[in-house]
């Protein structure tokens, strides 16, 4: 195996991990060597994804947690270093961005569901498991964030401010953290995952074929490049960079 993409030895967490992107990451750090940690809000889905890593030949764990809940993520932390005594790379790929009628309709109960899985949760989760991973052997974080974050659009207010707050974490937690540490982002466009079931999917094409450099939507294993560069060897000299992945979106 190239050096650059081997993760033999390497365990690896990823939130969100059981579908859309988050399950190509997994399957692709799986396939590569690394024992994985899946988990979201659903434990049987998380499951169905372990069972998938173990047929690859490596070791998984499903755990169940709301990101946006410290508890929850505190008991999967514990849990995580008990079956593995160690994290090498966490991928906070967990995410919402929920529609809404108009801004003012946006309750505060749905604007803290929407801070707290997209910012607070890795917030959250880099704290801990970043001190651990800097008094041992280092590794790396990678943060799934968005194009909302650096151009800020109409539908997406809260989702991109909260991504927007992500930005800037993943900048002062690589200082924090660094040497040993790398932490890094990907600007995530429009990949057609799930929650692209609730886009006006004519309208979207019309976009894209207009404005957009690649004239579509991305695959969601057409994250796992740059994913794959970050967690692993191959990104060795950078840190403190969020990289955006969205097919040219202007």
């Amino acid at each position: 195996m190239d050096s650059l993409l081997d993760f033999t030895g390497k365990v690896a967490l990823v939130t969100g991990g059981s579908r859309g992107l988050g399950r190509e990451m997994a399957l692709a750090l799986a396939e590569r060597g690394a024992d994985v940690i899946i988990t979201s809000r659903k434990a049987d889905a998380c499951a169905a994804v372990a069972a998938e890593i173990e047929a690859l030949g490596r070791q998984a764990m499903a755990h169940g947690c709301h990101v946006g809940h410290w508890g929850e993520i505190d008991a999967m932390v514990a849990a995580a270093y008990e079956r593995f005594g160690k994290i090498d790379i966490l991928i906070n790929n967990a995410g919402m961005s929920p529609l809404y009628e108009s801004l003012s309709s946006i309750s505060e109960e749905l604007f803290d569901k929407v801070v707290g899985v997209n910012l607070k949760g890795p917030f959250r989760l880099m704290a801990t498991i970043g001190e651990r991973m800097a008094a041992g052997e280092g590794g790396s974080i990678v943060n799934i964030s968005s194009i909302a974050s650096l151009q800020p659009s109409p539908n997406s207010e809260p989702y991109g401010a909260a991504k927007s707050g992500l930005n800037a974490l993943t900048r002062s937690f690589a200082f924090a953290f660094g040497p040993s540490v790398r932490v890094n982002g990907i600007a995530a466009g429009p990949f057609l995952t799930d929650i692209s079931k609730a886009w006006d999917m004519e309208a979207f094409e019309r976009q894209a074929k207009s404005r957009h450099a690649l004239k579509r939507g991305g695959q969601p294993d057409e994250i796992v490049g740059a994913a794959l560069y970050l967690a692993g060897p191959g990104g060795s000299f950078t840190t403190g960079t969020v990289i955006r992945v969205d097919g040219g979106t202007p």
